[in-house]
């Protein structure tokens, strides 16, 4: 009889402690957080140039991102394409951020990652497909017609969260945003899928060695 852990298998086999897991996915956010309060108000002289606190934590902030999505993907084999596309984006807009000394770059960045995975999942939809499916179906095996419901909620949803955030970074301050970005959006997703509870119970479907007990 083998010894049966608790930390999850990648698909090459390796082993990873959830904790290590969730430090890797979460902690360059929180680090965010913390740098840009001990930061914020501060204006830094950086080769003839004033950046504000804002913008020095962007700029630490991207490669540490890029560092921790890298471990991650060496630790477990694998990232999928949320992560990647996240990641992208992460690059892309926190570099013009810090490249044209502009916050609005990196605040727009929410919008454009959930504008990006509710068009996918709305693309996926009109094709009578559920592109949710192909990502989370291990993590949530649920019936066809159960897929489709959640997509249908989540890709409205996206798209809820892509409004807020425009409309939180252009009418509120810096330090707003920050903490809407940080808690807001963290929360609202752990409450849209808490309030699935109904739609998993209904259309779920249980594991075969369960179904045999």
């Amino acid at each position: 009889m083998t010894e049966q852990t608790n930390e999850p298998l990648t698909r090459s086999g390796k082993k990873i402690s959830p904790m290590l897991k969730g430090v890797l996915e979460f902690g360059p956010v929180v680090l965010f957080f913390i740098a840009y309060l001990r930061l914020k108000g501060q204006v830094f002289e950086i080769g003839g140039t004033s950046y504000d606190g804002f913008i020095v934590v962007t700029a630490g902030f991207v490669p540490l991102m890029v560092l921790s999505t890298l471990a991650l993907w060496r630790l477990t084999g694998k990232l999928s394409k949320m992560q990647v596309m996240t990641l992208v984006l992460i690059v892309i807009f926190g570099g013009l951020s810090v490249w044209f000394n502009d916050e609005r770059f990196f605040k727009m960045k929410p919008t454009m990652i959930y504008l990006l995975f509710g068009g996918a999942l709305g693309v996926g939809l009109l094709r009578g497909e559920s592109y949710l499916r192909v990502v989370m179906e291990e993590m949530m095996p649920l019936q066809p017609e159960g897929w489709m419901i959640l997509t249908r909620r989540l890709c409205a949803f996206f798209f809820g969260l892509a409004v807020a955030n425009e409309v939180i970074w252009r009418l509120s301050s810096t330090e707003t945003w920050v903490y809407f970005k940080t808690f807001g959006l963290t929360i609202a997703m752990f409450g849209f899928f808490m309030t699935q509870a109904k739609l998993f119970q209904t259309y779920g479907i249980e594991d075969d060695k369960e179904s045999n007990d």
